[in-house]
C-alpha cells in the first residue's frame, strides 16, 4: 500500500452501537482513515457525532445524499476510497446503490439489504460498476474458523455429513422493545428489520457460518419460527433442518429468548473420518474429533504445524492472547482494504486478502431468510432454497 484509504461513513453516529465497532475494525491495522461522515438522520446528533471524531466540519454532512454527492466530486488526493454503510436494515439499498453509481467502493453491515430484490440488485450494479463490496458477516473473520473451513476444503475429515449451528440470545426474552431499548425497537419492527426478526438478525450468521466452513450450499431447509414474548411483530425463536447440496444433513437453531444466553455461536462439523467444534465464547479454539484417537484442541497462535495459511494470516498475536469479536471484524477490513489497495496500484491480492464476504453471501443471507418464513408458513415445510 502507498498510502491510507479514506473511509466515508454513513450512519453510526454517538448514539450507535455499530458504527463504534467499524471504526475500531477500519483503525485496527492502520490502512484506514475516516475522512468523512453523514453520521445520523439527526442533525443535531450527526455534527456532534462529527465533533466527537474530530472531522474537518466541512466534510461532516446531515445526510447521506449530500455527502456522497460532494465528496465524489473532491479532488484525487481527498475523493473517498469507500463507503461504509451501519444504518438499520431498511436503509442499506439506498445510499448503497447511490455510492457504487459515484464510483466508490462499499462497506455494508449485515443483512446487505432489506430484501432478496434489492440484494439482487446490488449485486448486479456491483459486477456492472467492477468496484468491491464487503458485507461484515463478522464471524467468517476469526482465525479458527479459517482454519476449520480449510482442514474440511482438505478433506482432513473426509465427506462432511453434519452440520450442527447454534446462535442463542437472551437479550429479548422481556417486551425490551416497549421499555426504551433502541436497538430492540428497530430490530422487532418489519417496517425497519424485514419479515423476520430472531432469523434475519442472527440466524443469518449461523446460515452463512454453515456454509462458509462445511463448503456446501443450502439446498433444502425446513423451518419452524416462533414469537415466545406476548405483543412482538416478529419471530424471536426458530429451528431449521438442512439439506445441503452435498449432501449433508444439518440443525440451525437460533434463538433471542435463551433468557441467560449472550452470543454464544456454535458450530459442529462432522464428515467420516471425525469432526470438528468451535464455539466464539473461545473463539481461540478449535476442537478436532477423530473416530478412532482421542480428541485434539488447537489453539490459535504458537506456529504449529497444523495452522494454515488462511490461519495466519488472520493471526495478530501470540498463543494464549485472545482475539475476540474486535479483531475478527478487524480481519475483515484488512482483508477488504489490502484487495482495494492492490486494486488502485494495478497488482493482484493475495488469496488470503480476497477471503472476505460480499455479495454472494448478502444475496444467499436474504434469501435464506425468505425460505425460512416461507417454509415456516407452509403445511408442506420442506422447501427448495430459491434465490
Amino acid at each position: 500500500m502507498t498510502r491510507k484509504l479514506r473511509m466515508g461513513m454513513i450512519g453510526g453516529g454517538k448514539d450507535a452501537f455499530i458504527g463504534a465497532i467499524h471504526r475500531i475494525a477500519a483503525n485496527m491495522d492502520g490502512l484506514i482513515e475516516l475522512a468523512a461522515g453523514a453520521l445520523s438522520i439527526n442533525n443535531e446528533i450527526a455534527i456532534e457525532s462529527g465533533k466527537m471524531l474530530f472531522l474537518d466540519p466541512e466534510r461532516t454532512y446531515t445526510d447521506f445524499k449530500t455527502m456522497l454527492e460532494k465528496e465524489a466530486i473532491m479532488p484525487a488526493d481527498k475523493r473517498l476510497d469507500f463507503v461504509t454503510i451501519v444504518t438499520p436494515n431498511f436503509a442499506h439499498f439506498e445510499p448503497a446503490m447511490m455510492a457504487l453509481d459515484l464510483g466508490f467502493n462499499v462497506v455494508v453491515e449485515k443483512p446487505i439489504t432489506f430484501s432478496l430484490e434489492e440484494a439482487k440488485l446490488l449485486k448486479a450494479k456491483v459486477e456492472a460498476t467492477g468496484l468491491i463490496l464487503l458485507l461484515t458477516h463478522t464471524y467468517t473473520g476469526y482465525p479458527m474458523v479459517k482454519q476449520a473451513r480449510q482442514m474440511v476444503k482438505d478433506g482432513v475429515l473426509g465427506k462432511i455429513r453434519k452440520v450442527w449451528v447454534e446462535y442463542p440470545q437472551g437479550w429479548l426474552s422481556r417486551l425490551s422493545e416497549r421499555e426504551g431499548n433502541a436497538q430492540a425497537a428497530w430490530r422487532t419492527d418489519p417496517k425497519k428489520s424485514g419479515k423476520s426478526g430472531c432469523m434475519g438478525d442472527i440466524g443469518t450468521h449461523a446460515a452463512n457460518l454453515a456454509e462458509y466452513i462445511s463448503g456446501a450450499k443450502i439446498e433444502k431447509l425446513c423451518a419452524d419460527l416462533n414469537i415466545m414474548v406476548p405483543g412482538r411483530a416478529l419471530d424471536d425463536d426458530g429451528a431449521v433442518l438442512l439439506r445441503f447440496d452435498n449432501g449433508a444433513a444439518g440443525v440451525l437453531m437460533a434463538s433471542q429468548v435463551a433468557a441467560g444466553e449472550e452470543n454464544a455461536l456454535k458450530i459442529r462439523v462432522y464428515g467420516e473420518k471425525g469432526g470438528l467444534e468451535w464455539a466464539q465464547h473461545e473463539p481461540n479454539t478449535l476442537l478436532v474429533k477423530w473416530l478412532d484417537k482421542p480428541t485434539e484442541i488447537y489453539r490459535a497462535g504458537g506456529g504449529y504445524s497444523f495452522q494454515s495459511g488462511y490461519m495466519t494470516h488472520n493471526t495478530r498475536t501470540p498463543g494464549g492472547h485472545p482475539e475476540g469479536y474486535l479483531e475478527a471484524f478487524g480481519n475483515l477490513y484488512r482483508n477488504f482494504a489490502q484487495t482495494l489497495s492492490a486494486k488502485i496500484d494495478g497488482v493482484q491480492p493475495s488469496p488470503e486478502s480476497l477471503d472476505f464476504p460480499g455479495t454472494e453471501e448478502g444475496v444467499r443471507g436474504m434469501a435464506f431468510i425468505d425460505n425460512v418464513v416461507r417454509s415456516s408458513q407452509s403445511e408442506a415445510k420442506w422447501t427448495t432454497f430459491e434465490i
